[in-house]
């Protein structure tokens, strides 16, 4: 297990970090604290700088300028850091030495992080290859490499994990299997920063969000918070007695933004704010109301926000 501060319990220090590569900036002043646990989710369109800033914390890559600190050391010059067997890494593209067999490759990762092959056997019965495990990584598919690349992160007991993009190429059910295992770690006290496109695989489970655009984080925050930052709308749908509609919009008052009157519903909108004032308005109409489903934005709506152009 990772020995923290108990006081300030930082794993991930980041301080006025950016990276270059000759005259392009693909990271650009970030600052970034990651305490023990929590889940922070990165996202932001392909060449954003999310895989650039995970390889700057593993020390797969040396900063421009700021400073990182992983697990109390800079990773790039701290071996300590780099092979600490509690740091796992799922890198986007999984590349494995074809002519070994699953088990071969996992036994090797094993050594390198002195974790016994017993563990790798049940690594491998936990992300579903211990029927293939003796088959050469070459006949396997992708998402079968995706799922061997999940066992190597996860040997030691890791209480760190980098997952870039990592379930890329797993069907629905296995992406649901691959989120499971990532809950039971952080039930154990891990910490993850998992770089995604699949926001709505991401939204429930993560702590916060750090969305990034061209190499700068334009927002980070929980997704409570960012739902106050962007200002976007709720939505309220209200049921009501078969051609009632007219008559309940009308005793809501004309200051209520409708958005759509049908038979028996309204969809009506407001900003967070208004939001309480107007279902105890709703509420206080009685019978008349069926029912009442009310939906904060979504994540890929905050995301569209911060990721507009013409944005306030």
């Amino acid at each position: 297990m990772v020995e923290l501060d108990a006081v300030n319990p930082e794993v991930i220090s980041l301080q006025s970090v950016s990276k270059q590569y000759g005259n392009e900036t693909v990271v650009s002043n970030v600052d970034l604290n990651v305490q023990a646990g929590e889940c922070v989710v990165l996202v932001g369109h392909n060449g954003a700088g999310k895989t650039t800033l995970m390889k700057l914390m593993l020390g797969l890559t040396r900063a421009s300028s700021g400073t990182v600190e992983v697990l109390g050391g800079n990773p790039a010059f701290n071996a300590s850091v780099a092979l600490h067997k509690t740091l796992g890494y799922l890198p986007e593209s999984v590349a494995f030495y074809e002519a070994m067999t699953g088990r071969e490759v996992l036994s090797f990762y094993a050594r390198l992080k002195a974790v016994s092959n017993a563990d790798c056997e049940k690594l491998l019965e936990l992300v579903g290859l211990a029927d293939a495990s003796k088959r050469r990584v070459g006949t396997y598919s992708k998402g079968m490499r995706q799922r061997l690349g999940l066992a190597q992160a996860m040997l030691g007991e890791p209480q760190l994990l980098f997952l870039d993009e990592p379930t890329t190429g797993l069907d629905p059910i296995l992406r649901q299997h691959f989120y499971q295992l990532i809950d039971d770690l952080h039930k154990e006290g891990a910490t993850s920063i998992i770089s995604s496109h699949a926001l709505n695989e991401v939204e429930a489970r993560a702590n916060r969000f750090i969305i990034m655009k061209a190499g700068i984080v334009v927002a980070c925050g929980t997704l409570g918070e960012l739902y106050q930052l962007a200002a976007l709308p709720v939505r309220l749908k209200v049921s009501v007695s078969p051609g009632e509609a007219n008559n309940v919009a009308q005793r809501l008052g004309s200051d209520i933004n409708i958005d759509r009157i049908s038979n028996q519903s309204l969809n009506l909108n407001c900003s967070n704010k208004e939001k309480m004032p107007l279902i105890r308005r709703i509420t206080e109409l009685g019978d008349s109301i069926s029912d009442l489903q009310i939906s904060p934005p979504r994540l890929d709506e905050v995301y569209s926000y911060f990721m507009s152009d013409d944005r306030s």
